[in-house]
């Protein structure tokens, strides 16, 4: 079970981050997202040193449409809402996840950082996925610059938090659980996409 939603997330990740880059230098999203979800960060490293090709349609994608940022942000939200799922399931139902032959799961769920307030980390992970999927599905179909900025700043406290998580891991823990280093992985690729979106947001139909 574990493998297949470690295997389900890259997939995910790294398709539609793939499918995204392919769309904005006019190649097919279909194919690069099959290659994306195979061959992982390979696929974007290719896409990188490809020549972008010109693409006669010149405007932003409209709202709504499946080549908007908006729905890779939605896609990487339900990547770290999945993670973040899981692991609260197991940790709410007395359990400890498991890692297979990675190990570190167990000591990180057994600390005394897992949990703040008797709450495990894990339902404050389900629920900033939840806000961000909210945010990025109204951006989305509205266009709202407000939305836009909510997301990248609550994208940013998350990975700023998940960086002090990691630090107790490797100081204090003496341990790295793998479905938390995941959710990180996939919070930071929501911060990049969402500043990378910010930084250039004139070229997108926003409103304020």
């Amino acid at each position: 079970m574990e493998v297949l939603v470690v295997v389900l997330a890259w997939f995910v990740l790294f398709g539609l981050a793939s499918a995204f880059v392919a769309g904005r230098r006019g190649r097919d999203q279909l194919t690069w997202l099959i290659a994306g979800g195979v061959s992982g960060p390979f696929a974007l490293i290719a896409l990188a040193a490809l020549p972008a090709v010109a693409d006669p349609a010149t405007g932003p994608p409209p709202l709504g449409s499946l080549r908007h940022p908006g729905i890779l942000l939605a896609g990487l939200d339900l990547v770290g809402l999945a993670i973040a799922s899981y692991l609260s399931t197991v940790e709410l139902g007395g359990g400890l996840p498991a890692c297979g032959p990675l190990q570190g799961c167990e000591q990180v769920a057994r600390s005394d950082y897992a949990r703040i307030g008797g709450v495990p980390v894990a339902v404050g992970g389900v629920v900033l996925s939840l806000v961000l999927l909210s945010l990025a599905l109204a951006w989305w179909r509205t266009g709202s610059v407000t939305l836009l900025a909510a997301h990248y700043g609550l994208s940013l406290a998350g990975v700023v938090f998940e960086g002090y998580f990691t630090y107790l891991e490797l100081f204090v823990i003496h341990a790295v659980c793998v479905w938390c280093a995941s959710y990180g992985v996939s919070l930071l690729a929501r911060f990049l996409v969402a500043l990378w979106v910010w930084v250039h947001r004139d070229r997108y139909r926003v409103t304020g």
